[in-house]
């Protein structure tokens, strides 16, 4: 059997995880690019250019998480040099090939619009969602620990959404011993929350939940903590947004009010890169093998 060309370009301490378990599958020949502040044979892989890789040998292209900017710039925590893909890279690709990447950026939607490659970001997927809302959850339990005034336990713990990685929070954060709400935008998920042991409640009544909140945490990614909801928390509350940017909350009226306010961005990488990137590899070495 012919090995399938992987070339992984850029990436943070995740990737180093996701090579070293991608590595172990001996049908897989790797190229990595960007990687030359790391000794030459820490990883046990050739580092190269990215003009010395021929596209069109490529069967799997690995992204970094934040995909690629704007002029085509593609970011490495190994490497002092710029990366820049040329404008015809994708075109040069085959067809066949495998594209990942963490997040659809405009350069990569304006590249592959008219490819007939397979392009998968991997952070849209709700199994990777899944996997990562452990170590999400346990970051933010890091992060409420070095922040807060009061103990997890007994804490009033208010928790908005009850999607893939609010329902891990909730779960972990109950099982400390606080006292946990969630908020939520549809019936169905108040009862959930009900079944789950969780008080659940419409988001429309938030201020009378904040007016004795502890500790909030935000999974939503559209605003759900403007200045209204903002004015009715403690002075001493802590707020974690785990959402994306733009996040949900109010942050300059956040500061304005002096609550302590942290946008909780990337968790995973930070609390658990080992782990994240097992993830990633794992997801991904099923995708290639799904798509022979």
């Amino acid at each position: 059997m012919l090995k399938k060309q992987l070339a992984i370009i850029g990436g943070d301490a995740r990737y180093l995880e996701l090579i070293k378990k991608l590595i172990s599958n001996t049908n897989y020949q790797i190229q990595l690019i960007g990687y030359d502040l790391l000794d030459q044979g820490f990883l046990g892989v050739k580092y190269t250019d990215l003009d010395e890789v021929s596209p069109e040998t490529l069967d799997v292209v690995i992204l970094p998480i934040t995909g690629v900017e704007s002029n085509g710039q593609v970011k490495s925590t190994f490497s002092n040099r710029s990366l820049f893909l040329p404008d015809d890279w994708f075109e040069r690709i085959k067809s066949k090939a495998l594209i990942f990447s963490g997040i659809t950026t405009p350069y990569l939607s304006e590249k592959l619009a008219n490819q007939k490659l397979t392009f998968i970001p991997l952070m849209e997927r709700d199994d990777v969602a899944i996997y990562n809302s452990v170590p999400t959850a346990e970051g933010a339990i890091l992060l409420a620990l070095q922040h807060m005034k009061t103990t997890l336990h007994d804490a009033n713990v208010v928790v908005l959404g009850l999607g893939r990685v609010g329902l891990t929070v909730a779960d972990k954060f109950t099982k400390l011993g606080a006292h946990v709400s969630t908020g939520v935008r549809k019936t169905r998920d108040i009862a959930k929350a009900h079944t789950l042991g969780y008080n659940g409640f419409h988001l429309s009544e938030l201020t009378s939940y904040t007016k004795k909140c502890h500790l909030l945490i935000n999974t939503i990614p559209v605003m759900v903590l403007d200045k209204e909801q903002l004015n009715t928390l403690q002075s001493d509350a802590l707020i974690i947004d785990l959402a994306s940017k733009p996040g949900g909350v109010n942050f300059a009226h956040a500061k304005k009010r002096g609550l302590n306010t942290i946008h909780a961005l990337g968790l995973p990488a930070k609390v658990a890169p080992k782990t994240a990137g097992e993830i990633l590899a794992n997801v991904i070495d099923q995708l290639i093998i799904d798509h022979q």
